[in-house]
């Protein structure tokens, strides 16, 4: 179970990216770029990322 610490880093993160997505002039890039580094988040951690795609 993640730490308190830890669940408010990710709360932190994902707060800030939905505002980067809020805010954006091209909403769709930036939805791909947030996809693309939470990807390689997951990968880091060795989650194979291939079948998540819908």
């Amino acid at each position: 179970m993640p730490s308190d610490k830890e669940m408010l880093n990710y709360l932190i993160d994902s707060y800030t990216s939905l505002q980067r997505i809020k805010k954006s002039n091209d909403a769709e890039k930036e939805i791909n770029y947030q996809l693309k580094i939470l990807k390689a988040k997951l990968e880091s951690f060795g989650i194979v990322t291939t079948d998540l795609d819908l």
